[in-house]
Formats: structure tokens, sequence, C-alpha cells
């Protein structure tokens, strides 16, 4: 049989096959997919092949294979520096969740994010939650953070649970889709899953008002069908999250403004860094690119492959 992962706790996945029956399933072995040092062979949104088998009264399923993958998104393991965690498969877009106070989302973790997900051809829609909680000073640096990414091309929503703006546009954005909704813990992802698809009644929590971070509502990934059509990946808040798979010459491939300045370097394999007549940082002292975005840029070519966290940047 043939089937969509749901739902993954480590040990089980819950599978539902091609006519609509779900089942709880293992692994069968060892599972290596290719290229891939992953904690997890097996993540939500995979296509998988499984067959079934009966234990004591139970009819479990087990997976014997995993159909080839359109994308996958990945972080580092939390404890296993050098292996990485699937986070889902085969998505359509991302959702990036961010706000500018409980929590505050640094553009830091913004663009690794964005890096990550164009390394594995994934488009991301940056939606910009809570912003009827902003006073008029938190408005104007929202505005100017909303700017710098909205300049460069990408696709950006203003939202509210609450208030339930910007909803309709994200529903028609999610419509027929498989969409992963992803950011730091306490942005809202499950508040805005909730205010879209008011059915699905997933669990959310407010922000620890003592550290500022989001409490971890959502403990694995897990997906849901929507009503309107498509599906819905609801994840972990990420803390921690690194670029782990490229090297220090396709960084700023990844940077939209930066590639399409790249042929005006003067030297081809430039890294935008020390180099003299670098277009890139011509352009950053014109003002025409971002600070933030040069920033993010020179702490990923110092440390691609080191995670991303709240304290080492501001």
């Amino acid at each position: 049989m043939h089937g969509l992962v749901y739902k993954s706790t480590g040990s089980w996945y819950q599978v539902k096959s091609d006519d609509g029956l779900e089942y709880a399933c293992r692994i069968k072995g060892k599972f290596r997919i290719q290229g891939i040092k992953s904690t997890n062979p097996v993540a939500v949104g995979d296509r998988v092949v499984f067959s079934t088998e009966v234990i004591g009264d139970e009819e479990v399923g087990v997976i014997t294979a995993i159909e080839p993958r359109q994308n996958y998104l990945v972080r580092r393991s939390v404890n296993l520096s050098k292996q990485l965690h699937v986070i889902a498969a085969n998505i359509d877009q991302i959702f990036l969740v961010i706000t500018l106070k409980n929590p505050l989302t640094y553009a830091a973790f913004i663009d690794r994010f964005l890096v990550s997900a164009a390394a594995y051809h994934i488009e991301v829609v940056l939606v910009f939650n809570k912003w009827d909680t902003y006073n008029k000073d938190e408005l104007i640096k929202a505005e100017e953070l909303l700017e710098v990414y909205t300049s460069i091309g990408y696709q950006t929503l203003k939202t509210s649970a609450k208030s339930r703006l910007g909803c309709e546009e994200l529903k028609a954005l999610m419509k027929d889709n498989m969409s992963i909704f992803a950011g730091n813990s306490g942005v809202g992802k499950s508040s805005l899953i909730n205010a879209v698809e008011p059915g699905l009644e997933l669990k959310t929590s407010s922000t620890s008002q003592q550290h500022q971070q989001g409490q971890h509502t959502t403990t694995f990934a897990q997906m849901f069908d929507i009503s309107f059509g498509g599906r819905i990946i609801d994840t972990p808040g990420i803390r921690g999250f690194g670029v782990a798979t490229l090297e220090r010459h396709e960084i700023g491939d990844y940077f939209k403004e930066f590639f399409a300045l790249k042929s005006d370097c003067k030297f081809h394999n430039c890294l935008h860094d020390n180099e003299p007549h670098c277009a890139v940082k011509q352009a950053l002292e014109r003002g025409d690119i971002a600070q933030s975005r040069y920033d993010s840029y020179i702490g990923l070519l110092t440390d691609p492959e080191g995670p991303y966290r709240t304290d080492n940047y501001g």
C-alpha cells in the first residue's frame, strides 16, 4: 500500500493510505536516505510504501520504503551536532511567522531560514503576525523590516489571529497546497491556523513572560487536512537553526539581492567580504542593501553550519 505520513512521534508514524484509511506504522529495519545524515529517516509529508501485520489484537503498518522526495526542510539536531533533523517533506510553501515582540524574531533567524529554504527549492511567505499589538514606534520598525524583504522580492503578509487581519489572504494562498507553518515558539503559528481553520482547535499557549520566548505547545510536526482544500503542517517552535549543507562560496547565491549583483563584482568567485571592487559592498555603502541582510550573510559566511541562537545575535 501507499500512503502519506501525517504525524511522527519518533518511533511511530501516523499514515493515511491512498484510500483514506489511517494506520499506526513503524519502520522496518534501518532506513538510509541517500545524501542525508538525519535523526529521523521518515518525516511528515513523506510518501511511503507500507504493509500491515497483526500484532496481538491490533493491525499495525510497517513502512518498507520512502518514495522520492520533491524537497524537504531540515534543521540541525540539538543533541547530535553533526546530524540533521528533517522537519517536513514535499512542501509547496512555507509560511514563516515573524513577530517583533513577545517574542522578538531576529533578522539573522529570518535570513538563515530563507537561505535554507531556497537551498531546498521551497517558496517562503513571510507572515508578520500580531500586527495589531504594536504601538506607533513599533509599527514604524515593523514596516521598515517588512519593506526590507518586500523590496527584495519576497511575498509578505500582515496578520493577526485575534482581529483576523490578513486571514483571507492567507487562506487563499493555502488553498490546494501543502503548507508548513514555521517560526520561533510563541509567534502564534497555531493561533493563525485556528483562525483560518477553526475546526482544528490546535493547542495554543501564551508567551513566557519570564523569558519572553514562546512555550513549546507543538512538540512534533503534524499534518492536517483543511476543509477548503490542501494540507497544513504545524511544526514545533524553532529556537536553533543552522544552514548545514552549503559551501561558503554558495551562500551569497541564496541572497537574492546579492546574486543579482554578482556579475558586477571584479572577481567571479567574490565572497563579498574583503575583496576589492565588490558590487555587493558598494551597494551596501549606497544603502541599496540592508545592513541587517549583510550582517546575516557575514554570520553565515563565518559559520554556515553553526546553529542560530537568539542569545548570539542581536
